[in-house]
């Protein structure tokens, strides 16, 4: 299962610059990926982008204009919806030829929600 920090900008400064100065070792999880907000991954998983990783798993589209026809969804903000959902390590777009296709990455997610910081993770699987 993969973690993810959530973290936000301020708090990366300064935390890196805390780390710079020698005041503190780095974290262990320093080299992992990390987001400003647990809010932008829940607004990435809308209804609507769920649908389109059911479609990406199970019908196991060949390139993104079947997968643009699979959902219905016009081809430029198909792109860009799949570029955040691979950011995220949710997929990934593998090069074959001339072609990009989506695969699948993960089957759960997980998120953690510190109340009271900032301190929220996640992790798929």
């Amino acid at each position: 299962m993969s973690k993810y920090k959530i973290q936000n900008h301020r708090d990366l400064r300064a935390e890196m610059k805390a780390v710079a100065r020698g005041e503190k070792p780095a974290p262990a999880d320093a080299a992992r990926t990390s987001f400003e907000s647990a809010d932008v991954l829940l607004r990435l998983l809308t209804p609507e982008n769920r649908d389109l990783l059911r479609i990406i798993r199970d019908e196991n589209p060949q390139s993104v204009a079947e997968l643009a026809r699979l959902s219905r969804r016009a081809e430029p903000n198909l792109l860009r919806t799949l570029g955040k959902l691979e950011a995220f390590g949710l997929i990934e777009m593998q090069s074959e030829g001339r072609r990009r296709v989506p695969v699948s990455r993960v089957r759960k997610l997980s998120v953690e929600i510190d109340l009271f910081s900032q301190n929220d993770r996640f992790e798929v699987a």
